[in-house]
């Protein structure tokens, strides 16, 4: 089935789309090319996406102890950015 989905040699059934759709994450008017794909509307790069599934297999302190530091750094630029802005 996917072979012929991706040599386009055919078509698939639309009820393979469907499973296809769900399989992949994404909606059926995203595989057919009908809206733009998750991948295309991101502005993460793949490094930083690497990082966040590390951080997301991370237990709860460990992701906390992250993000209040994230919160700390960003916090510390907007104020830097207000008082020379």
């Amino acid at each position: 089935m996917i072979a012929y989905y991706e040599g386009e040699t055919g078509h698939p059934p639309a009820s393979f789309l469907v499973e296809l759709a769900r399989a992949l994450d994404v909606s059926t008017d995203e595989l057919l090319g009908l809206t733009a794909t998750k991948a295309a509307t991101s502005t993460i790069s793949t490094r930083w996406e690497r990082r966040i599934r590390q951080i997301e297999r991370l237990g709860n302190k460990p992701k906390q102890q992250i993000v209040a530091f994230i919160d700390a750094i960003v916090t510390a630029e907007q104020l830097k950015q207000k008082a020379g802005g």
